[in-house]
């Protein structure tokens, strides 16, 4: 089949469009074959080496995390799908490969696509439609009547938090350009902050939530928009000592991860706050979610770009300039 690999870490580096062989399903797997993948600032940081430690992948390496296709082929004990069926999905870390013609993804991890979405559209949700769901419902809790304000609202995670935050009721403030006002306001923004003209600490306080995507200097901002008891979710960095434990990192891991960490869980502890990072993690059950509010019309994609699958590594150029609106796909077929 025809793949984007990886050879060997380094910034910048081109992928090699190569001929690869076609997965072998396990127990549990699904092969799907591509139609379109999600391009993501993640596939840059892992190409550049950022994530060696946490994610020893072997190399050569097929890079893509976000997939739309349909089912070919089912291994020994699927029982929810068929070949056939469309379906998108987040692969599982160390099982990533979308910039190739087929994958074979883990049935949990697997959902069918929204019916009124296109294959592009489809593809540009799992990884930051999990990345909302997982920071806003899952840790934050989210509830309506509270306040959340989301970072970088014009870009792939922003455009999808600020609708799932507004779907739950919640008062949604965020930073943009002003080029991306009318975007992010259209979207479910209360409050737009043009970041080029105005400082988000002056202008927001007592908020119960805060999406965290920026730099050091935001992140430490950000802990004094929030209220006592706030929390502060980062996508971002640094890793915290329950991400290292989750993801089961050796000893070595945990304490770099608790030294990069102890200043900001001490910043946050002192205000009463709580600090979590996420790094999302695949999950059919909570796509099935995000399906249903894309089929009532509750959240929309927003697609920038639609690259042809042989032009990924200028997709990926593209996406690390990151002036993207909301998302970039390759489309295979």
């Amino acid at each position: 089949m025809k793949a984007f690999v990886l050879d060997r870490y380094g910034k910048k580096r081109a992928l090699r469009s190569a001929d690869m062989p076609s997965p072998e399903l396990r127990d549990g797997e699904v092969l799907v074959q591509v139609h379109a993948a999600g391009v993501n600032q993640l596939d840059s940081r892992i190409r550049d080496g950022e994530f060696k430690l946490i994610l020893p992948y072997r190399l050569p390496l097929i890079l893509g995390h976000d997939v739309a296709g349909t089912v070919v082929k089912v291994g020994p004990r699927v029982r929810q799908f068929k070949p056939g069926d469309e379906v998108y999905a987040r692969p599982d870390d160390f099982r990533i490969g979308t910039f190739a013609e087929y994958i074979a993804i883990k049935e949990e991890s697997l959902a069918i696509k929204p019916k009124a979405l296109s294959m592009e559209e489809a593809a540009s949700i799992p990884l930051v439609g999990l990345t909302a769901w997982q920071a806003l419902i899952e840790i934050a809790k989210l509830k309506k009547g509270q306040k959340v304000f989301i970072q970088a609202g014009s870009g792939g995670v922003g455009t999808f938090a600020i609708q799932l935050a507004r779907h739950v009721g919640a008062t949604v403030a965020t930073t943009t350009s002003s080029a991306n006002i009318d975007l992010v306001k259209s979207l479910g923004a209360d409050i737009a902050i043009d970041y080029k003209k105005d400082d988000f600490e002056r202008l927001l306080q007592n908020y119960d939530v805060v999406l965290h995507s920026q730099d050091a200097a935001a992140l430490k901002k950000s802990l004094r928009v929030l209220k006592p008891g706030g929390t502060l979710i980062s996508i971002s960095g640094p890793p915290d000592p329950a991400f290292a434990k989750g993801i089961g990192a050796p000893w070595f891991v945990n304490l770099i991860v608790r030294l990069l960490s102890s200043r900001v869980r001490k910043r946050a502890a002192r205000r009463d706050l709580r600090y979590s990072f996420l790094f999302m993690r695949a999950s059919g059950p909570q796509l099935r979610e995000i399906t249903s509010l894309m089929d009532a019309g509750a959240i929309r994609p927003v697609v920038d770009r639609v690259f042809p699958f042989e032009s990924t590594n200028e997709a990926m150029a593209y996406v690390e300039k990151g002036r993207a609106k909301g998302k970039v796909v390759v489309k295979m077929r």
